[in-house]
């Protein structure tokens, strides 16, 4: 199984239509957020599908669940691999976007994965937004709401994986951003929360969301080559 996830956060489409075609040799899953997919989203899209690339769809929706169901529904249209929504929203509102997928009628359905707490996130920023206790027990508990109202898995710190896996099963997915391999030059910058691939892996993540020490890389290709090959070393 495929477990990198290329993150596409870059300023224009010839930037990341570049990064796709260096990157194909050995990438098959690209995440596109939320501001290449405001900027150039279509064009992005139209270009994974023509090289048959999967697509991790990041827009965390959030929203009223009727409109969320809609969302939902005309992301699995387009035909991708995963997408996200923010299980703050409540289990009406991820219950809905289950519907709205199963409307669409797509096959192989999408991956639903929850935004359980932002990695960028400490426990201060939490109390900030009235959210109190550990962080992982919060993470814990919006989870089992994901599991319940049918997502696949969620989004989490690498930190996290095992207990989710614990304590609401192995077959849930957990989708790891903020990884920062050991020799990437790129630091933390606003993520809090990180381990590198390997660790990650080890933890129990079922895919690893990777960016800037790819995308920024001299040579991107032999960068995403050696997180590749770390992740499938036995060491």
């Amino acid at each position: 199984m495929d477990k990198l996830i290329v993150s596409l956060d870059v300023d224009d489409f010839f930037q990341a239509a570049r990064l796709i075609d260096i990157l194909s040799p050995k990438v098959n899953i690209f995440k596109v957020g939320i501001a290449p997919y405001v900027n150039f989203g279509e064009q992005l899209l139209d270009k994974l599908r023509s090289l048959d690339k999967q697509v991790f769809l990041d827009l965390k929706f959030h929203d009223i669940p009727n409109t969320v169901k809609n969302a939902a529904k005309a992301a699995a249209q387009k035909g991708v691999f995963m997408m996200n929504f923010h299980c703050l929203g409540g289990s009406r509102m991820l219950e809905a976007a289950v519907a709205g997928v199963h409307e669409a009628n797509i096959s192989p359905m999408p991956l639903l994965i929850g935004v359980t707490i932002l990695t960028s996130m400490g426990i201060e920023d939490m109390k900030d937004i009235g959210l109190s206790g550990a962080i992982h027990d919060r993470i814990i508990s919006l989870a089992n709401i994901a599991k319940k109202s049918g997502l696949n898995g969620v989004v989490a710190s690498a930190k996290e994986a095992k207990i989710i896996k614990d304590q609401v099963g192995q077959d849930f997915v957990v989708v790891t951003p903020g990884i920062r391999p050991a020799w990437s030059v790129a630091g933390k910058e606003d993520q809090k929360r990180v381990l590198t691939p390997k660790q990650a892996v080890t933890e129990g993540a079922d895919y690893i969301v990777v960016g800037r020490p790819i995308v920024k890389a001299e040579d991107p290709l032999a960068a995403a080559t050696k997180i590749i090959a770390e992740l499938e070393s036995n060491n």
